[in-house]
């Protein structure tokens, strides 16, 4: 079809463009991984489970129906990582910067998708930012790779590793990280490190860097560069900060409160003082949508993985790898109910008064949440067989899986491989629509733009409450 005024790529919204190009890599991603030879170690899986496995990786979540150290080779090990590395930083800014890398011009499509993370900073050009988010990312990964291979290497030398193997295994682990993808190719994810306080400290930091935002990255950046001239952080990324640093220090104390004398898990007799200390960092930490774990959440007291869900729920900053309904978010809902609590008519932040559209939004995004998740929840209930609901706590179980998957985080309670096929299905939407988010994915199945009327209905009040 010609690229005539009229044609369908000219008809693309920015929103459909954004959550095609998701589906598309999705697709390609499945289609490697079943058609490529030499992906798998011994029997390939079915189509089903290999779009759930490249749904997670490209939306970065970690919910895996197969081990993926036992069932991938290194070459099939890569193409999932690939697969994290697109899905983290978004396909349009990975193919804006190869345009740009090549001294072409953003397209109009793929600017106004960059602007839009841009708005809350205008003086930021979103040519410049796209450049920066690649640089950050490969930057800061590199360095994690670099850190966790010095910490490794010497234990992995004396057990016979290959060199190639132990870089390989720093790679992997810290470009997911940085995603906040969860995925490991260790057969029992990181609970072989729960002794070692040096890696998960370096993991922690990758984590929260990547659940950041890139926008707060650029932001910083600036001011470290022109502090002269860049004098105040914008809004956004100021409460997007103290969100950021309130809910890992409540989760680190509530988490390692509630866990330190499980026998299980960080009361385990092997782990001293500082190693559960830590512990109950990382699982403060993975929780904001990593999908790492250092504990087997099956066996974490009931109270652990409700909180664990509300922190999921939660998840990282706008325009970060991390899901969730988002830190700023969170907090303007926060915010809305204390000013209803003083009878103020505004949300007022940092000296701002917040739009009214903004809130709207905001409690829209919390609302369809809700909504899917519990959804979904029902739905697997009733799908699945009599062996799962006789699980301990089932319903926890699902619950869990369920905020787990529509938030990108990746933690579980064993309940994955156990699921039948049309609930993985219902798992692989909703990690796709967590990680697409709800409201974009309404606007580009809608049938038509926003159009004003010219006309209103009379008012007529409803008793609520």
């Amino acid at each position: 079809m010609p690229l005539g005024s009229g044609s369908f790529w000219q008809r693309v919204r920015p929103e459909q463009l954004f959550v095609g190009s998701f589906l598309l890599i999705i697709a390609i991603g499945t289609l490697g991984l079943k058609l490529i030879p030499g992906m798998f170690r011994n029997q390939p899986m079915d189509w089903l489970d290999a779009l759930f496995t490249i749904t997670s990786a490209v939306c970065v979540t970690g919910l895996a129906v197969e081990n993926t150290a036992q069932t991938f080779t290194i070459q099939g090990q890569a193409w999932i990582l690939l697969c994290i590395q697109l899905g983290g930083l978004g396909v349009i800014v990975l193919s804006s910067f190869i345009i740009l890398a090549l001294g072409g011009r953003m397209g109009v499509r793929s600017e106004m998708l960059v602007s839009s993370a841009t708005d809350v900073a205008p003086k930021i050009k979103p040519q410049k930012f796209v450049r920066d988010v690649v640089i950050f990312t490969l930057t800061i990964e590199a360095i994690g790779a670099i850190l966790l291979y010095i910490l490794w290497r010497p234990w992995q030398a004396n057990h016979g590793m290959p060199l190639g193997e132990s870089i390989w295994h720093a790679v992997f682990q810290s470009v997911s990280a940085f995603c906040n993808a969860g995925f490991s190719t260790y057969t029992n994810n990181l609970v072989d490190y729960r002794h070692s306080g040096a890696s998960l400290l370096v993991l922690s930091a990758l984590i929260i860097l990547g659940g950041f935002g890139f926008l707060a990255m650029e932001e910083f950046y600036r001011r470290l560069r022109n502090p002269s001239v860049v004098r105040r952080l914008s809004l956004n990324t100021r409460i997007g900060l103290v969100t950021m640093i309130v809910l890992l220090l409540v989760g680190w104390v509530v988490l390692g409160a509630l866990e330190w004398s499980n026998p299980a898990t960080l009361g385990d007799a092997s782990l001293d003082k500082s190693d559960r200390i830590i512990n109950a960092l990382f699982m403060s930490v993975t929780a904001r949508t990593a999908g790492f774990n250092t504990i087997d959440y099956e066996q974490a007291y009931a109270s652990s993985n409700f909180f664990t869900m509300i922190l999921m729920a939660i998840g990282g900053a706008p325009g970060s790898t991390a899901g969730g309904v988002k830190t700023t978010t969170a907090a303007l809902v926060f915010l809305l109910l204390v000013s209803r609590l003083r009878m103020q008519s505004d949300v007022i932040a940092g000296g701002r008064t917040i739009p009214p559209e903004t809130m709207r939004n905001a409690l829209l995004i919390v609302l369809c949440s809700l909504v899917i998740t519990l959804t979904a929840t029902f739905l697997i209930l009733a799908f699945e067989s009599s062996s799962v609901i006789a699980r301990k706590d089932y319903f926890l179980s699902v619950l869990f899986e369920c905020i787990s998957a529509f938030n990108t985080v990746g933690l579980s309670m064993n309940l994955t491989a156990e699921l039948n096929d049309p609930s993985r299905a219902i798992v692989i939407f909703l990690m796709f629509v967590g990680r697409v988010g709800p409201l974009s994915l309404l606007a580009a199945i809608a049938f038509a733009q926003h159009s004003k009327t010219r006309f209103r209905y009379a008012r007529e009040d409803v008793v609520v409450g």
